[in-house]
């Protein structure tokens, strides 16, 4: 006989999980703009940037839960995917940051750039606060770059393309590339902006965008044709999924 697991087994493994997140740290590296970077009123201008974003996507969650109970547990998947792929930094010692890939398009074409924002967000905090990919201080700074810049430009490009009539690959390709690479020039502006000085803006801002570029540019091009084959994989396997999310039209399907 099959036994079911407790409510204290799921417990005891969550705690276990993040027990080990946390022993596995490492401080050496700060995936996106570390903590202290930023001076306290550039870093809490991005909080009132980001704060208007994530109060558009929590209603988004909470009226779209309200039609469809199952929509939760796909917003936290999401959150998940997120997560990992923001995982794997690529130290750019020049500008005190680290490169790497952000998921955000995948998330945007599925749930919207608002729902997006908030998946984002979810994704930073948690490594923030375990990893120390990042930080607390900049957590605004964080959510606009990757979050709201990245699911926007990556929602924008997808719908964009498939207006053209460009397929579903292409289309995810182009979005991934275009998340990725603004997300970074996001950044680099967020940057140039707080650490100018008396300096003018733009020769700055050029300065740490080119620091990005040996990193970020094949980065880019890999998150491309993560989210096309992500796209790709789901209306081959799970086409009803896009029509649900509306990234298909019912018409669209084959029977």
């Amino acid at each position: 006989m099959r036994v079911k697991p407790g409510r204290n087994t799921y417990v005891r493994g969550l705690g276990c999980g993040c027990a080990l997140l946390i022993a596995c740290a490492r401080p050496a590296w700060a995936m996106h703009i570390s903590e202290g970077i930023l001076p306290f009123p550039w870093a809490f201008f991005w909080f009132c940037v980001a704060a208007p974003f994530l109060a558009i996507g929590l209603r988004r969650l909470k009226a779209a839960s309200i039609d469809d109970l199952s929509f939760k547990p796909l917003v936290g998947f999401m959150a998940a995917a997120v997560f990992i792929i923001s995982c794997i930094p690529v130290p750019v010692p020049t500008v005190g940051t680290c490169s790497h890939p952000c998921g955000t398009a995948i998330s945007a074409i599925l749930l919207g750039p608002a729902l997006s924002v908030l998946v984002a967000a979810v994704a930073l905090l948690i490594q923030a606060l375990f990893l120390a990919h990042g930080g607390l201080s900049t957590l605004g700074a964080n959510i606009v770059s990757m979050g709201v810049v990245g699911s926007f430009s990556g929602y924008l490009v997808f719908r964009l393309l498939r207006a053209c009539g460009a397929g579903l690959s292409v289309a995810g390709f182009a979005a991934g590339v275009a998340a990725d690479w603004l997300t970074y020039l996001a950044t680099s502006f967020i940057l140039a902006s707080a650490l100018k000085g008396g300096e003018p803006l733009m020769p700055l801002f050029a300065k740490i965008a080119m620091a990005f570029i040996p990193t970020q540019l094949p980065l880019g091009l890999l998150e491309g044709a993560m989210t096309a084959g992500m796209v790709a994989l789901l209306h081959r396997k799970r086409p009803d999924l896009l029509v649900r999310m509306k990234v298909l039209k019912a018409a669209e399907v084959a029977p």
